[in-house]
C-alpha cells in the first residue's frame, strides 16, 4: 500500500542519500567514519551485572508506562538535574527510544484543527527528521524556521507572523540542538513559553543532548517552565540514555511534562507502543540512578571539543559546539566538499544539508558539513586534522 499522499515530498532519509553520494567512489585512504551520532565511548560498567541479574524479566511482559522503580529513578534524575518535582507515575512515561516519543507525543496531543485551521508544526531548520515526519502523520503543516548564525543556531519563532502562530499546535526545540551544538538560554526559553502561553501551543523539548556540554549544564525547558509558572501542560521534556550514557542500543528514554498531555500518550502507548523489556528497565534504572559514569562521559567529550579547538584555531569562521558531539563546519557547499573529503582521504561526513529543507529556494545546511566527534579521541583527531588539510587549506 502506497504511504499517503502528504508524505511523498519527503527528501530521501540522510544516510540512504549519503551512501548514493559517496559509495561509487573509493575512499582516498584509511576510512574513518564521522557521519553517524552514535556513541562510542564505553558503556557503564554495570550494565552487564544489572543484565545478568535480571535476565529472568525476559519472561514476562514489562508494564508499557515503565516499572514504578524505573519512574522513580527518573523523576529523581530530574530534581537532582533541573530542580523540578513531577509525579513519577502521572507525569513520566519511559520510552523505547525518544525517537518514538517524539513521533507518537504529537499523534497523542495535536489537534485535527486550531482555530479553525489546519494545526502547524514547528520545527527548526536543521532539524531530527523525526519532527517532520511526525507532523505530516497528523496532516499539521510543518513550518521550518532557520536556525543560522544569524539567529545563534537556535530558530526564531518569535519572528513568525500572528496568522502562523495561531494554528501553532506544537513546536519542537532541540538543545543543544543536532548538528549545531547552540545551547538554549533561560531567557529563549522563558521567551518560547510565555509565546507559547500567548498562543496556546505545546513545547516539545528534545534534551537528548544535555548531559554533554563544554562548560555550564544547559538549562532545561522544564526547570524554566517551573521557574515562570507556567500551566504545567505547556512543555515535554524529552531525554535519552543513548547519549548520556553511551547506550544507543538500550532503546531507553522517556517523556516527562503535564499530566493530561502524559495520559493521552499512555492511552496511544497502550495500542500503539512498544515497552521496554523488564531487564533493560533495570539497566535504566540504573543508568538514571547513577552520575560518576556521566561526569566521565562528558570530561572526554570536553579533551574533544579542546582538540578540535587546537585543530580549527586558525579558521576564522569555526564555531565550537557548546553541547553535542557535533562539529558544523561551514564550506562553500557541503556535498561537494562530503564528496571531495571522501576522495582525497576516505574521511567520511554528512553535507549540512542532509538535514535541512529549502525554504523559498533557501537551504540553511547546504554551507556545512556535520562531523561527528564520537569516535576514540586518536582516530577523531587524525579525521579533523586530514579534513583540515583538505578543505581549509
Amino acid at each position: 500500500m502506497a504511504l499517503p499522499e502528504r508524505f511523498s515530498n519527503l527528501p530521501e532519509y540522510a544516510f540512504p542519500r549519503l551512501r548514493g553520494l559517496l559509495d561509487s567512489h573509493a575512499p582516498g585512504g584509511e576510512v574513518i567514519a564521522m557521519t553517524i551520532g552514535e556513541p562510542q565511548h564505553a558503556q557503564p560498567g554495570f550494565v552487564g551485572e544489572v543484565l545478568a541479574a535480571s535476565l529472568g524479566g525476559f519472561g514476562k511482559y514489562p508494564p508499557n508506562d515503565g516499572t514504578p522503580e524505573l519512574l522513580t529513578a527518573i523523576a529523581a534524575w530530574l530534581k537532582r538535574r533541573y530542580g523540578v518535582t513531577l509525579d513519577a507515575a502521572r507525569q513520566i512515561m519511559a520510552l523505547n527510544g525518544t525517537r518514538e516519543g517524539l513521533f507518537n507525543a504529537l499523534i497523542a496531543v495535536c489537534p485535527e484543527a486550531k482555530n479553525g485551521r489546519q494545526p502547524v508544526v514547528l520545527t527548526p531548520n536543521p532539524f531530527y527528521q523525526v519532527y517532520a515526519v511526525a507532523a505530516l502523520a497528523v496532516d499539521a503543516e510543518p513550518v521550518y524556521v532557520p536556525a543560522t548564525a544569524a539567529t545563534g543556531f537556535l530558530p526564531d519563532y518569535e519572528s513568525l507572523p500572528a496568522a502562523v502562530l495561531s494554528r501553532v499546535s506544537v513546536a519542537y526545540l532541540c538543545s543543544p540542538s543536532n548538528p549545531q551544538g547552540a545551547v538554549a538560554s533561560r531567557d529563549y526559553l522563558a521567551g518560547l513559553i510565555r509565546l507559547a502561553e500567548q498562543y496556546d501551543f505545546k513545547i516539545f523539548a528534545d534534551e537528548c543532548y544535555s548531559e554533554i556540554w563544554r562548560s555550564e549544564a544547559p538549562v532545561g525547558a522544564l526547570q524554566v517552565a517551573a521557574e515562570l509558572g507556567a500551566d504545567p501542560e505547556r512543555v515535554f521534556a524529552f531525554h535519552s540514555l543513548s547519549k548520556r550514557s553511551n547506550l544507543p542500543g538500550l532503546r531507553s528514554g522517556f517523556v516527562a511534562g503535564g499530566p493530561q498531555g502524559l495520559a493521552r500518550m499512555k492511552q496511544l502507548r497502550n495500542y500503539a507502543g512498544a515497552p521496554l523489556p523488564l531487564p533493560l528497565q533495570r539497566v535504566a534504572e540504573r543508568a538514571w540512578s547513577d552520575e560518576a559514569h556521566v561526569v566521565e562521559n562528558r570530561a572526554l567529550y570536553q579533551e574533544k571539543f579542546r582538540v578540535a579547538d587546537d585543530i580549527f584555531a586558525g579558521l576564522q569562521s569555526y564555531k565550537g559546539p557548546e553541547g553535542g558531539f557535533f562539529l558544523w563546519l561551514p564550506v562553500d557547499d557541503g556535498e561537494e566538499a562530503a564528496l571531495t573529503l571522501w576522495k582525497a582521504t576516505g574521511v567520511r561526513v554528512l553535507p549540512g544539508a542532509y538535514l535541512s529543507r529549502d525554504v523559498k529556494g533557501d537551504n540553511p545546511g547546504k554551507g556545512y558539513i556535520r562531523v561527528a566527534m564520537v569516535a576514540p579521541k586518536d582516530e577523531m583527531q587524525r579525521g579533523l586534522i586530514q579534513l583540515r588539510d583538505c578543505l581549509y587549506r
